[in-house]
């Protein structure tokens, strides 16, 4: 039974070794394939050759990092940062990954996204102090980052300063309203004071009518009075 199964073992060896040489020469056909249609400026069909060859060994760092190129050159930065953070959680040369840092900062730049592109050029830069490219890369994005924080910094500035004049003539309005308020409520009370004075005046009046009245009356009464006596003494002397 030794004899009968060691045949079978051996022949299954050789099959997973051809099975494993089969796909690493798809995989190095597709890359090729790849290249030479990225070579050619043909970035879409060289991404579906990417893509091929990731589908054979989805480890590929060649392929995912040519994928990520690709996508770069399409203008599909989202999905070309994408690759390029597979590769940093995969290469462990150096310069290579010192690359990867590189178009990662390239991406940021794009988006105008200064302070994480200054973060992938100094990572570049750790990993290869010798690139001059990402060196100069690297002063340009802190300039720009510089200002775009001036400009966040002046825009702020301008919004509060534009926040302060709304208030101030909020206040001022305010005020305002508040003059007008006080000068209806003064003149309310000046009119009440005058009205009350003119009852006043007009209740005086009508007291000082009904007295002269009284007075008059008494007056005629007496001098009513002082007549029939008047009379009456005449009457007699007759």
């Amino acid at each position: 039974m030794m004899i009968i199964k060691r045949p079978i073992f051996i022949v299954a060896l050789c099959l997973m070794g051809a099975s494993f040489t089969f796909a690493q020469k798809a995989e190095r056909k597709n890359v090729r394939e790849g290249n030479k249609l990225y070579k050619k400026e043909k970035y879409t069909e060289s991404e579906i050759s990417y893509r091929k060859s990731l589908e054979v060994n989805p480890r590929s760092i060649e392929g995912t990092y040519n994928l990520g190129n690709s996508l770069y050159k399409q203008g599909k930065f989202p999905e070309a940062a994408e690759q390029y953070q597979l590769i940093a959680a995969q290469e462990k040369d150096p310069v290579k990954l010192a690359q990867v840092f590189h178009n990662l900062g390239n991406i940021s730049m794009k988006n105008k996204q200064y302070d994480k592109s200054v973060q992938a050029y100094r990572q570049s830069l750790r990993l290869n102090p010798k690139d001059d490219e990402t060196r100069y890369n690297l002063a340009l994005a802190q300039k720009l980052l510089e200002n775009q924080q001036n400009q966040d910094q002046s825009e702020e500035q301008q919004n509060k300063d534009q926040k302060d004049d709304q208030k101030n003539k909020e206040d001022q309005q305010q005020n305002q309203q508040q003059q007008q308020d006080d000068k209806k409520q003064n003149k309310t009370q000046e009119e009440q004071q005058q009205n009350e004075q003119m009852s006043k005046d007009n209740a005086q009046q009508m007291l000082d009518a009904f007295l002269q009245d009284e007075k008059d009356t008494q007056e005629k009464v007496k001098k009513a009075q002082m007549q029939q006596q008047q009379r009456r003494r005449t009457e007699k002397e007759w």
